[in-house]
């Protein structure tokens, strides 16, 4: 039964780099990549309440009136992640953007553990943790610059350097966000005791927020209006974005007690990196073949390997 569930997280981790390919053309057809973030955490909030009255657990939700107001935040990391998705898949293609969400996770991981943040119990730093972090920031740092020899990265004058780092720096802060939204909503399930409520708090919060930024960003004139007449001619798997992020949450927290968090998310974060290569390699979802040189494969290894020793010692 273990292996079922370490094959399950494995798998799980893989529809994040799903998601994010597919959101690409329901950005296309919308036209804003905020509208796309909005319509696909719309979806996901509307799956996980459908959910979450099957279950019966929506009853939980007149719990929120007795929690602190910061348990109910983690969502508004959900809208930075997959906009950043959105954005750096087409520009750095998806082993690229993955590995640098995972390089964020590991770091801010490392961060919430050593000092103890947000509920987390504070951990000793190993030798194994840190030879860990060394291999995740070296192997991101090698794919990078494989894939910058490859000619698919940014131009070598100082603007395209200024961008190329303005969208790494992206990259690992959506990834950061993540164990922050985790430890908090952890919090929160503590308080309701219902993990499928806990999620359509933080994906209602999410969707919340990214349509107050759509609406602000219109009325700047910032971003183009969103269409929805193209969506009628999208491939019908542009739509599975909303439907990858509520099982990757709701799998998440089946997780977690099942087989303990250390592995679920050392599982999920491989397979991330696994789908992210396949996509790439490939060309699937639509997106440019990036060949899966040398120096990308040992990047990869070194992030899977790093972000193992971080959680599993």
């Amino acid at each position: 039964m273990e292996m079922v569930l370490l094959g399950a997280a494995l798998a799980i981790g893989g529809l994040l780099a799903i998601q994010a390919s597919a959101n690409l053309q329901l950005n296309a057809a919308v036209g804003t990549p905020y509208g796309a973030s909005t319509l696909q955490l719309g979806i996901a909030t509307g799956l996980l309440a459908l959910l979450a009255l099957v279950m019966g657990s929506l009853s939980a939700i007149r719990l929120i009136a007795h929690v602190p107001i910061w348990h109910l935040l983690g969502g508004l990391a959900s809208p930075l992640y997959i906009t950043s998705g959105i954005l750096l898949f087409p520009r750095l293609g998806a082993l690229a953007a993955v590995g640098l969400f995972v390089t964020g996770q590991v770091l801010a991981s490392l961060g919430l553990d050593s000092f103890g943040l947000l509920g987390v119990p504070r951990q000793s730093l190993t030798i194994g943790v840190v030879i860990g972090a060394a291999a995740v920031i070296l192997g991101i740092r090698t794919i990078i610059h494989g894939q910058q020899a490859t000619g698919n990265g940014a131009t070598a004058s100082r603007r395209g350097a200024a961008q190329q780092a303005g969208w790494i720096a992206l990259g690992i802060l959506a990834g950061a966000v993540l164990p922050v939204q985790g430890a908090v909503n952890a919090q929160l399930r503590a308080d309701l005791q219902q993990p499928i409520t806990v999620a359509l708090i933080s994906f209602t919060v999410a969707t919340l927020t990214i349509s107050a930024v759509l609406i602000v960003l219109l009325m700047l004139r910032r971003t183009p209006s969103p269409k929805l007449e193209p969506l009628s001619r999208m491939p019908w798997w542009g739509w599975v974005g909303g439907i990858c992020a509520g099982m990757y949450v709701t799998a998440t927290f089946m997780l977690i007690p099942a087989i303990g968090a250390a592995k679920t998310i050392a599982l999920t974060v491989a397979g991330q990196q696994l789908a992210s290569a396949t996509i790439d390699s490939r060309g699937l979802f639509r997106l440019p073949v990036r060949s899966l040189t040398r120096p990308r494969v040992a990047g990869l290894v070194l992030l899977c390997v790093g972000a193992a020793l971080v959680q599993l010692t």
